[in-house]
Parts: structure tokens; C-alpha cells; sequence
């Protein structure tokens, strides 16, 4: 069995007996190289290192085989020094390797060739070489390999025209000529079958010049031609390390120098944790808050980057995707020993539904979505303020313009409520144990009557109306979806500024200058609008 490298206390945690693959993932500079040199050095002599990246552009001294001795000092590979002269010392170990293929595809030969006369129903053996070739072909069917003269040679076949001659033959180039990806996968085969029999192989950043789209299956592949064997894994890429879906995956924190020991986790088997989670643990030195939009152009990203400055933010997409992600990230604790947080819209979720989720870490804003946070009063006021706009002034045409808006609104508002709630009450009260499509129909019937779609409207109706009439601003910012209200405002006008855009790049440059006043109204304002502390954003939970 494989042995782990010491924890701190110089105990050791223990891999499952049947493990074939292991992937070790970590945030740079945390030390995952050493470890996986660690685990190699006590597997020893049955480890077995490949890496492409050495491979194809390090020069280095001549190969050894598994025994210790040189490829050549075999005394037939020595006459055929002719037929397939070797490598100069300099050789890169993909050179080396094409080298060796072809030595042992002639070998072959020639036992076939001296002993065929004696022994007529002698067959050509299936060599190293030909495994090679056919599962490459598989990986780039639009490629084919030859042998020709002593040589490996590579062709491309498409279906270019050259003016208006016909199809124009392929070209034929050596195996120094692949691309880097083409080179990659060859040297990854033909590595794998010079493992020594139970061999626990280590590769360095398998994901290393293939292309996503082939990467599963180049690995599917290899690791198929060697079932003797265990892969262990170091890597960056969290599209591999989801891939590997029976591996053990060991998440390295860091590494004490002094001691030689790691700090270090085995993730519990079959947990289901998504790559985007795998980004926030390699990446994550900090608590981890996962939130709504994208790392580029969304809202979220650029503002709550600003507010939430002790976190590291991971943008996911939907709120399903945050609120997922929140939830198998903390129930998993105990693997990356970090807290762990999500901000979703409030949109049109009732007290109970926002209770629920904050409950769960999931914080949940006093307003609809993360553009309404734009328009709270003391955000507006801050930002006339910085303008150099008279604030009192601003904030009043602005508030009147929203509750305007809302009124004209108000009914399509009510009925997108009604909607939610209808749904979500649905989705909770319908009983699953059904034993006849008759009780189905009965209870669907019976919950119609109990949610009373027309009664709910006519309360957020008057609910709205009231907000409306009582000029409660902060209320219809809590109920009020509404993506156009910015402009609809002419905030940014007011405050003599160009549009929406500029308004919005107006708070983030406020928030980016840290100290300023009107940097501090903006930040405790939106804090407030999450419940939270003035001074403290979250208080991480000891671990």
C-alpha cells in the first residue's frame, strides 16, 4: 500500500486498500510537488515518473531502463546500431523513447525472421509500438503512423483543395514535427508501457499541452493499457481532478520545511463536490464566498470584492449553483477546514425561504437583486455627495421617480410574487408517497384551494399599494425586480453623471479609496442591507 508523507504530529493518514488513481490538488507554492516527491521517494523502487513537460524540452543524460542498465547494453540492440542508430546523450527522453519503440518493433522482427524457417506457424508478436500506434490513431483519427526505412512517420489527410487541383497528398513528417499536444500523447503511451509491472506511476501536471476536449479521454486510455498499475496525480486543473471520479483526492494546504512535514486532507469518499468548489479550495488562503454572475462583467463580482475584502470570492453563475456549492462546501469542513459563505439575490423569496438560507451561510440582501443595492438611500446619497450634488435634493427626485415607476408596475409585480409563491408552495406541500394517480389528483385539487392563487395576489396587491402610498423607498427596494430602474431614475443624471455605467463605476472607484467618508457610508450602508456588523463582515467560525 502506498504511503502518505507525515502530518505535523508525524502521523500519517491512510489511503483506501483498493485506490488505483490519486490526485493531489493545492494552492501554489503549498507544497504538493514535494509531497508527491515525498510519496515517490518511499514508494521507491516502484515508482515511476512521467512528465511531459521534461520529456519533450529537457535535454538530459541517457535513459535507464528499469534495471538500472542502458537500453543499448543489450548485445543484439548493439548491432543494430545501424538500422536505428541511438540517440545522441543529449536526447530529449521523447526522443529517446521514439528510439526505443522502434528498437523493440525491430527486435521483433528479427526473432521473427531467424526463427520462422524453423518454426513455421510463428507470428509476429504485438509489440509496444503497435499498442502505441493504434490507441493514437484512436485519439486523432484523422491522423494516420507509418513505418518507413527504420522511421516513424506521421500524416494529416483533410479535404483542402489547393485552387482548383484535386485534393492535394498528404504530407509526411517525423515525430519531431507533432505538435506539442500530438507529442504529449504519444510520449504518454509509450511511457506508460515501459512501467515496470506494479508500478505506481507519478505524473506531473497530466493536463500539461492537451486540449480539455481530449484530455479524459488520453487519460481513460492510458490508465487502461496499465490495470497493474496505481496513478498518482499533481495538478492545477480542476476539469481533470473531477474527472478522476474514483480517486482518492488528498488536498494539500502547506508544507513545514523544517520539519518535512505537510499539512494535508484526504477528501471523504463520494463526495460530490463540484469543479467550481475545487477552484475555491486550490485558490483559497482565506473563508470562501460564493456568489451569484461572473468573475468578468457582473455586478456582483466588482462590488462585493469591495464590501467583502477578508474573503476569497468564487462567482458561480446561478443562485442554484451558489447555494449548492455553499452547502457541499461546508459539508466538507472537516477535509478544507475553512468557512465558507454565499450571497444569493433575495428576488422574490418570502422571510421563511430568506431565513432558510441564512441558516445555511447563504446571506440573503433587504433588497430584490445586487442592482437595487445601487439605489439604497444612503448609497445615492454618498454618491451626490462625492459629485458634489446637494444630496437631499438627489435622493428626493430619485425616490419619487422609483415609487412612480413601482406604481405603474405594481400590478405585473403582484402577479410575479404570486407566481413564486404558488410554485415554491407547490413544490413543498405535494407528498411524493402517492399509490394511485386518484389521491394525486385529490391532494393537487385540494392544495389549489389551500394556496387561493386570486387571494394572494390580492394581498400583495394591497401590500405594494401600501409601500407606494406610505412612500416607503426601502420596502419596494426589498419586493421590486425591476433591472431598468437605474435609468428610469436618472440617478446618474442627477448626480451629473453620463449613465448607468458611469454611476456604477462612480461607487466602485468611492469603495476602491478605502478611508474616504463617502467610502464608509457606501460600505455600512450595504452591510446593513445583508444584517450584518458595521466593522465586521463575518465572524469566521473557530476551527
Amino acid at each position: 500500500m502506498l504511503k502518505l508523507p507525515p502530518l505535523a504530529d508525524h502521523s500519517a493518514l491512510e489511503l483506501p486498500a483498493d485506490v488505483r488513481s490519486i490526485v493531489i490538488v493545492g494552492a501554489n507554492g503549498a507544497g504538493k510537488s514535494r509531497f508527491a516527491a515525498r510519496m515517490a521517494a518511499d514508494a521507491a523502487p516502484h515508482a515511476y515518473n512521467i512528465s511531459a513537460l521534461d520529456a519533450l524540452f529537457t535535454r538530459r543524460r541517457p535513459h535507464l531502463s528499469a534495471n538500472g542498465q542502458h537500453p543499448s547494453a543489450d548485445p543484439i540492440a548493439s548491432d543494430l546500431q545501424m538500422l536505428a542508430p541511438e540517440p545522441s546523450s543529449d536526447a530529449t527522453e521523447f526522443e529517446r523513447l521514439m528510439w526505443r519503440l522502434m528498437r523493440d518493433e525491430m527486435l521483433n522482427l528479427l526473432n521473427y525472421k531467424l526463427h520462422r524457417a524453423d518454426r513455421p506457424d510463428l507470428k509476429l508478436h504485438t509489440t509496444k509500438l503497435d499498442e502505441v500506434i493504434a490507441t493514437w490513431q484512436d485519439i486523432f483519427p484523422d491522423n494516420r503512423v507509418l513505418i518507413e526505412s527504420g522511421q516513424l512517420l506521421f500524416e494529416r489527410r483533410d479535404d483542402r483543395h489547393h485552387g482548383d487541383s484535386a485534393p492535394h497528398d498528404p504530407d509526411r513528417y517525423s515525430a519531431l514535427k507533432l505538435s506539442a499536444g500530438e507529442k504529449a500523447v504519444i510520449y504518454y503511451l509509450a511511457a506508460i508501457s515501459y512501467a515496470p509491472h506494479h508500478a505506481t506511476v507519478f505524473v506531473d501536471s497530466p493536463e500539461m499541452f492537451l486540449h480539455p476536449t481530449m484530455m479524459l479521454a488520453v487519460w481513460n486510455r492510458v490508465e487502461a493499457m496499465r490495470p497493474d498499475c496505481t496513478f498518482v496525480y499533481t495538478t492545477h486543473d480542476l476539469d481533470f481532478a473531477a474527472s478522476r471520479t474514483s480517486a482518492a483526492i488528498i488536498w494539500v494546504r502547506s508544507f513545514d520545511a523544517r520539519q518535512s512535514t505537510w499539512d494535508y486532507s484526504l477528501l471523504p469518499p463520494d463526495a460530490e463536490i463540484p469543479a467550481d468548489v475545487y477552484a475555491a479550495i486550490l485558490g483559497a488562503r482565506k473563508p470562501v464566498l460564493f456568489i451569484e454572475g461572473d468573475a468578468r462583467n457582473s455586478i456582483d463580482m466588482k462590488l462585493y470584492s469591495l464590501i467583502f475584502k477578508d474573503f476569497t470570492l468564487k462567482p458561480l453563475g446561478s443562485c442554484n449553483k451558489v447555494i449548492e456549492a455553499t452547502r457541499s462546501f461546508n459539508d466538507l469542513s472537516s477535509f478544507h477546514q475553512l468557512d465558507s459563505y454565499g450571497i444569493v439575490d433575495r428576488d422574490r423569496r418570502d422571510a421563511g425561504e430568506v431565513e432558510y438560507l441564512r441558516r445555511k451561510r447563504v446571506m440573503v440582501p433587504d433588497v430584490a437583486e445586487v442592482e437595487n443595492i445601487l439605489m439604497l438611500e444612503e448609497v445615492v446619497r454618498a454618491v451626490a455627495s462625492h459629485c458634489r450634488k446637494d444630496e437631499t435634493r438627489v435622493f428626493s427626485h430619485v425616490k419619487k421617480a422609483l415609487l412612480s415607476q413601482f406604481g405603474k408596475d405594481l400590478r405585473k409585480q403582484a402577479l410575479l410574487h404570486t407566481r413564486h409563491r404558488v410554485k415554491r408552495t407547490m413544490e413543498y406541500r405535494i407528498d411524493g408517497r402517492f399509490t394511485d394517480i386518484a389521491s394525486l389528483d385529490r391532494h393537487v385539487h385540494a392544495l389549489a384551494d389551500e394556496i387561493n392563487p386570486r387571494g394572494l395576489y390580492d394581498r400583495f396587491v394591497e401590500e405594494f399599494s401600501r409601500y407606494r402610498a406610505e412612500g416607503d423607498y426601502q420596502s419596494v427596494l426589498r419586493v421590486y425586480n425591476q433591472k431598468s430602474m437605474l435609468p428610469a431614475c436618472n440617478v446618474a443624471g442627477l448626480c451629473g453623471l453620463s449613465g448607468k455605467d458611469h454611476y456604477i463605476s462612480t461607487i466602485l472607484d468611492i469603495l476602491r479609496s478605502g478611508s474616504s467618508p463617502n467610502a464608509r457610508r457606501i460600505t455600512r450602508a450595504i452591510r446593513r442591507c445583508f444584517n450584518l456588523p458595521e466593522e465586521t463582515i463575518i465572524t469566521p467560525s473557530a476551527k
